[in-house]
């Protein structure tokens, strides 16, 4: 297992769509554990492949609050089937938009199939905060990011900060 690094905004590779999954195999585990410490190193309690650089269809999430019992969660090839009606605001946060946070709407509950890494067959119903983290973590598998729901002054404020950021450090 090894911590690897976390894109940050503007990377292009963020906005990019990830390649479905044709196997379960030893380096889709490797992968999912890498992600899994990555994301507990962060600390996060989410992660998505394409932060990593890594343009496959898996994210990795733990809701588990510190002190918990980890409950790590693995999806490969996730597809959110039912949106539920109901809308709820929470504040999200992103590994990929470091320290900025902001109120975001998203359906309450949600369905969603996905294959294990056993490569068995899984449909997960979710709601509250489980279903907010897989909406989020899935939209970065199709170069969403959760700014985007923002409004484009609040999302344009945000891009410039971090694109700022990145001529320095290149500088």
């Amino acid at each position: 297992m090894a911590i690897r690094p976390i894109l940050v905004i503007p990377d292009a590779r963020l906005r990019a769509v990830a390649d479905p999954i044709e196997e379960v195999d030893a380096e889709i585990k490797t992968l999912a554990a890498d992600m899994l410490e990555t994301m507990y190193d962060a600390p996060g309690i989410g992660l998505a492949a394409p932060q990593i650089g890594v343009m496959k269809r898996i994210v990795v999430m733990d809701l588990a609050a510190e002190g918990e019992t980890p409950t790590p969660l693995v999806m490969i090839n996730p597809e959110i089937t039912h949106f539920g009606e109901q809308i709820q605001v929470t504040e999200e946060g992103c590994l990929s938009i470091p320290e900025l946070y902001y109120e975001v709407e998203r359906p309450n509950d949600v369905t969603v199939n996905y294959t294990d890494l056993e490569g068995k067959e899984v449909t997960l119903e979710a709601e509250g905060k489980l279903a907010v983290c897989i909406q989020h973590e899935l939209d970065h598998l199709d170069g969403v990011l959760y700014i985007d729901y923002l409004s484009r002054l609040k999302r344009d404020r945000v891009i410039k900060k971090f694109d700022k950021q990145a001529k320095r450090a290149a500088g």
